[in-house]
């Protein structure tokens, strides 16, 4: 069977699931929908509690430590996370231990059900490679995906997922679904300041150059991910200067599947974004997803971040 078969045919399955009371659609069906596949991933995803719980997306948290203060991602609300992260030790991260992935898998499998994984980059993080390597004691019943993105990049690439498995996809379906999703999405990145990402030396292959262009010039950077990879985009002389060139760019991969914007202590900024795209490209703006992201990419991207994330429709030939 064609990759674009199967995506095809596992949306189909999602599309019939969110027209029905997904209740009753599973008391009709029995057993034939039953869900063979248990997403998990880790807490970077930026996914509200509401989609977590809604989708029975079991999340893996990252370790945040202010000092010798040590929390789980999650642990601390968000207006104490900034108060610490004002008052105390830069904020540092790291990825969960192989053990703790180990721990879920194994209570997933018990359950009766296979896990795919869907992790943060494994360019700027460990998370992926601790996941694969607990995913090792499990042999097929665990398969582990890099999402090649970061915060709402893989928080998409996880609910599409979740989405599909509830109905009953299975795991290649998902995988097929992922690939092609991860192929068109795009996520580009304003920073307000450079000095988070020097501190944590998450972009050491433009941070140089951009860094002292940023401190000379009050210039804001743009960046994406390339392969996982955060690159170097563009610069803007003002934050609203690299908005609106986001907002330009956009435009240019219309017609569009999937819109959001994600922030940093930025809310009003965040949601003007929004209207700005919505007017700018057509999307509906009631479906332009706006989030505050959590304490990882808060971390390394510091206070007054804005990324936009957005999928081009998939373009069928014929």
């Amino acid at each position: 069977m064609s990759s674009s078969i199967t995506v095809r045919d596992c949306s189909t399955k999602w599309l019939f699931w969110q027209l029905s009371n997904l209740q009753l659609h599973l008391a009709r069906q029995g057993d034939e929908m039953k869900q063979l596949v248990q997403i998990v991933t880790d807490s970077s995803c930026d996914l509200p509690r509401r989609v977590i719980e809604k989708f029975k997306i079991e999340v893996v948290p990252l370790i945040v430590r202010f000092g010798t203060e040590v929390y789980r991602d999650g642990e601390l609300a968000v207006e104490e996370f900034w108060k610490k992260a004002k008052e105390l030790h830069h904020p540092q991260t790291s990825q969960p231990s192989v053990g703790a992935f180990e721990e879920a898998f194994e209570r997933l499998i018990a359950q009766g059900k296979r896990v795919l994984c869907v992790t943060v980059t494994g360019k700027h993080s460990g998370t992926f490679n601790a996941a694969r390597l607990a995913a090792q004691r499990f042999g097929e019943a665990v398969q582990v995906v890099d999402s090649l993105s970061v915060s709402l990049g893989t928080g998409l690439q996880v609910l599409r997922a979740a989405q599909a498995a509830l109905p009953g996809c299975s795991m290649q379906e998902i995988l097929a679904l992922l690939d092609d999703l991860r192929a068109r999405m795009r996520l580009t990145i304003v920073l307000d300041t450079l000095e988070n990402l020097r501190r944590g030396g998450r972009a050491a292959v433009f941070i140089g150059a951009a860094d002292r262009m940023a401190q000379a010039f009050n210039i804001k950077a743009i960046v994406n991910l390339v392969g996982g990879q955060l690159r170097l985009q563009g610069a803007a002389r003002s934050f609203r200067g690299g908005l609106k060139r986001i907002v330009r760019e956009t435009e240019q991969l219309w017609p569009l599947e999937y819109l959001a914007v994600v922030h940093a202590r930025i809310p009003e900024r965040a949601e003007e974004m929004a209207d700005w795209l919505a007017e700018r490209t057509g999307f509906p703006r009631e479906q332009i997803w706006v989030e505050e992201t959590g304490a990882v990419l808060a971390s390394h991207a510091g206070a007054g971040v804005l990324g936009v994330l957005a999928v081009p429709a998939r373009v069928v030939a014929g």
